[in-house]
C-alpha cells in the first residue's frame, strides 16, 4: 500500500486515513513517509480514543468522527481534497449500494492523479475449493498466532470491556456492533468496476492473495 502511495504520488502525501480503526495504517504511513499528513475517519468511539491516545502530541494527523454509511459524512472534512485514501478491512463490512456510493463520494476527494486503496476480503465465489484452502490456512495461521499469545477479535473486546478508562467508549462501540445489519463481500474485479464506475480514470489489482486482494484506482 505505501509503495503505491510513494510511487503514485511521492513522499509527503495529504492521505485520508478510511475507517482508521486505532490508526495502523497511518502509524506506518510516518514510520515511512515523515512528511505525511494524515486525516483519519472513524465510527467507533473505542478504536478513536485508542488511536488519539496514541497520537497525542503528533500534529501530523488530524481525527474525525463519522458514519461512512450516512449520505453526509464528507461534511466535516470541510472539502479537502487528498492525494491518497486509504483503507482496509473495511468495505466488506458494507451493503454493496452503501460501497457504490462511497465510491463515487470518494471520486471527489481523491485529486487529479491521486490514488484510492483499497485492501480487504475479495474472495472470487467462482473458486470455492480455492476459497476453502485459503480459509483452512488462514484458520491455522490464527491458531498458531493464538498460541504465541496473540488476541483474536473476541479477546480483544473482551480486554477493552475490562478497562474502566474505556467504559464509556465501549458502551457506544456495542451500540454500534448491535444495529450493525452485515455486509456483503464481493471480488476484486467487482470493486475495480464499481470504481470506474464512480469516475475513477483506472483501477486494477496491486496485490492478492487467494482471498484477499489490494485495489487501486487511480483518480
Amino acid at each position: 500500500m505505501l509503495d503505491v502511495v510513494a510511487a503514485a504520488v511521492g513522499p509527503t502525501p495529504h492521505i485520508l486515513d478510511l475507517a482508521c480503526g486505532t490508526g495502523a495504517i497511518s502509524r506506518r504511513l510516518f514510520a515511512r513517509l515523515p512528511g505525511a499528513r494524515s486525516v483519519a475517519v472513524d465510527m467507533d468511539p473505542t478504536m478513536l480514543a485508542i488511536a488519539r491516545g496514541s497520537f497525542e502530541g503528533d500534529s501530523r494527523i488530524t481525527f474525525m468522527t463519522a458514519d461512512l454509511a450516512e449520505p453526509g459524512w464528507m461534511e466535516c472534512l470541510q472539502d479537502e481534497l487528498f492525494d491518497a485514501v486509504l483503507t482496509a478491512t473495511s468495505t466488506h463490512w458494507m451493503k454493496s449500494e452503501i460501497v457504490t456510493w462511497l465510491y463515487a463520494d470518494l471520486a471527489k476527494l481523491v485529486r487529479p492523479g491521486g490514488v484510492f486503496v483499497n485492501a480487504d476480503h475479495m474472495p472470487d465465489p467462482e473458486t470455492p475449493i480455492l476459497n476453502a484452502i485459503d480459509t483452512a490456512v488462514q484458520n491455522a495461521h490464527q491458531e498458531r498466532a493464538r498460541a504465541d499469545g496473540a488476541l483474536d477479535w473476541e479477546q480483544w473486546w473482551a480486554t477493552v470491556a475490562n478497562d474502566r478508562a474505556l467504559a464509556e467508549e465501549h458502551e457506544g462501540s456495542r451500540a454500534i456492533f448491535d444495529r450493525h445489519s452485515g455486509g456483503e463481500e464481493h471480488p476484486a474485479t467487482w470493486h475495480c468496476l464499481r470504481l470506474k464506475e464512480a469516475g475513477f480514470l483506472e483501477a486494477g489489482v496491486a496485490w492478492r492473495s487467494i482471498s484477499d486482494a489490494m485495489v487501486v484506482a487511480i483518480r
